[in-house]
């Protein structure tokens, strides 16, 4: 598929975040790309992928667009999500289709700039780029640069929007804003504690082009602890 088919293909459809951390019971390459094929089976349009190992196997299993993720922690940076010009390569050299990174407005590692890593991704790749942002105003900023995805990763895990969210509430506000402010000239993904299904349809009656869904549908660890809270 080339870009155009990616996103028509997205569109309206349920994209699911396949991730583990290498420690946990799931985290291995082999695992998580039999959970996406099971995504996949239940009409999951696409799926979300953390570590280049992880990127690689998971694309070698399905068939729908992969987005693409690299976390890594720098000590001069709290910026995590595919944070420099490095760590989008490897995305690419693992199949990533799309490229999900942090376009929040917080410095990056080593001083590098968004723009000047948007700047080369377009004249060197022919991938989609995915901003992860937290506010509108990092939306609107996103879409300047040239981002071909807005998504709403980050909302509720920022310095400066952490206070404003509970931990099972989305972002419907700011999913509305980013559709009205950018007049579909850039699609709007929600995504962020999405956990049931008339959230998600919430979001679609705002405007938005896909969700994504991950801890809910991929992350038994977080789903039990979930009912545990119920319970308690």
């Amino acid at each position: 598929m080339d870009n155009a088919e990616i996103m028509q293909s997205l569109k309206g459809g349920l994209i699911v975040s396949v991730q583990a951390e290498a420690n946990e019971p799931l985290g291995k390459p082999d695992i998580l790309a039999a959970i996406a094929q099971a995504c996949v089976a239940g009409g999951a349009v696409g799926i979300r992928a953390c570590q280049p190992q992880n990127i690689a196997a998971i694309r070698r299993a399905v068939t729908v667009p992969v987005t693409g993720l690299i976390k890594k922690q720098y000590p001069d940076s709290p910026v995590y999500i595919t944070p420099t010009l490095s760590d989008c390569l490897k995305v690419i050299e693992s199949g990533g289709q799309i490229i999900a990174l942090d376009a929040t407005m917080r410095p990056r590692p080593n001083g590098e700039q968004l723009s000047e890593i948007v700047r080369l991704l377009r004249r060197n790749a022919k991938v989609l780029l995915m901003a992860d942002i937290a506010t509108l105003e990092e939306g609107i900023q996103a879409a300047k640069m040239g981002m071909d995805i807005i998504s709403t990763t980050l909302a509720g895990y920022t310095e400066n929007t952490q206070a404003r969210f509970k931990k099972y509430t989305p972002d419907f506000d700011l999913v509305e804003k980013l559709v009205k402010e950018l007049d579909d000239k850039v699609p709007v993904i929600a995504e962020g504690r999405i956990w049931r299904p008339d959230d998600m349809q919430r979001m679609f009656d705002l405007g938005a082009w896909a969700v994504v869904i991950g801890s809910a549908i991929t992350r038994p660890t977080a789903i039990v602890r979930w009912f545990r809270q119920a319970l308690e």
